[in-house]
């Protein structure tokens, strides 16, 4: 009889603005699903809580050295409105962001990992969403699951090269990590 391990359940929840931070999400959903069941959503559809799954990984665009808020919100649409930056604006995401979905949140995943998009440049000078979703996870009880990481957009808000597939590799660095067994 062939048994096989249980899946771990992961779910992935992401906010975007034009597009990179989604793709991450997919690319480290694609990095996961030989070993878990994947679970993405944006996070406009994300439910108040979430109990089912094992690790809750949530990204962020970086936006004035933290997460977004409806005016960084509101000034991705005017950029998006402006020809000659050639950015589309993500479905919703002038919605409910990440930063508001983790101040009304009930429970959470016992562990998470969190991630970012953000400028080509130092951590020191572009801050990190990803510090700030780490922060509110450990204070609804939730242990950090792996260290955070960011992945870089140039000055247009594309993808650095390379990017993608560093995404895609954290994504089974996590599905590794989720195989071992806990040590206590």
């Amino acid at each position: 009889m062939n048994e096989t391990a249980p899946v771990a359940k992961a779910t992935i929840i992401y906010e975007s603005m034009f597009g990179s931070t989604r793709r991450i999400a997919e690319a480290i959903a694609d990095g996961l699903r030989p070993t878990a069941s994947v679970t993405i959503l944006p996070v406009k559809d994300a439910p108040e809580s979430i109990v089912d799954a094992d690790l809750l990984i949530i990204g962020a665009p970086t936006h004035v050295h933290g997460l977004p808020r409806p005016s960084t919100r509101a000034e991705a649409g005017k950029w998006a409105d402006d020809p000659a930056r050639h950015l589309t604006l993500e479905p919703d995401a002038e919605g409910i962001g990440v930063r508001e979905w983790l101040e009304t949140c009930g429970r959470v995943a016992p562990r998470f990992a969190a991630f970012d998009t953000r400028a080509d440049m130092t951590e020191l000078f572009t801050g990190s969403a990803a510090s700030r979703i780490e922060k509110r996870m450990r204070g609804l009880g939730s242990r950090r699951f792996l260290q955070k990481q960011s992945f870089l957009v140039d000055k247009e808000s594309a993808l650095v090269s390379g990017e993608l597939e560093r995404a895609t590799a954290w994504g089974r660095t996590i599905a590794t990590e989720l195989r071992m067994p806990v040590l206590r």
